[in-house]
């Protein structure tokens, strides 16, 4: 055990976020993310059991954003036609606007296959058991 680091981080993804440099991205992915296709080139980690939202929070206080780079949170995009609300977007804001002080101008978007193209480059995808569709994040990550 250690103080001060969220319980939800376990050792593994402790050990990926401390590899990893400025300006490599992490995806935090839903349910019905292609994590291991997508991941090829990645490190997937699974945590089951888990939703976006709590990870997202957790993995906040431990690891900065860039602050080189105008949106390092990325969401990706309703794909047009399809009537699925995405409240789950206000929640990550929230998060997000605790510990970045650009809060929701830290945000950027990117269609579904291009969502899917940048997590092919990401560093590693968590794969999570969120239900919420369209709830996949990106985060890039900055300085201390």
């Amino acid at each position: 055990m250690l103080k001060g680091i969220p319980p939800i981080l376990s050792p593994e993804l402790l050990k990926v976020l401390c590899e990893m440099g400025h300006g490599d991205r992490l995806v935090i992915a839903d349910g019905n993310f292609p994590a291991e296709s997508n991941g090829k080139n990645a490190i997937v980690i699974r945590c089951d059991g888990h939703g976006v939202p709590e990870l997202l929070d957790a993995i906040l206080q431990v690891f900065p954003l860039d602050t080189y780079v105008e949106t390092p949170v990325t969401l990706m995009e309703v794909v047009a036609g399809d009537t699925v609300e995405t409240p789950i977007w206000d929640t990550y804001k929230e998060i997000v606007a605790k510990y970045d002080d650009r809060k929701e101008s830290a945000f950027g978007s990117a269609s579904r296959f291009g969502f899917y193209d940048e997590a092919k480059k990401a560093y590693a995808i968590i794969a999570t058991s969120e239900k919420a569709l369209y709830a996949n994040i990106m985060i890039q990550k900055g300085v201390i």
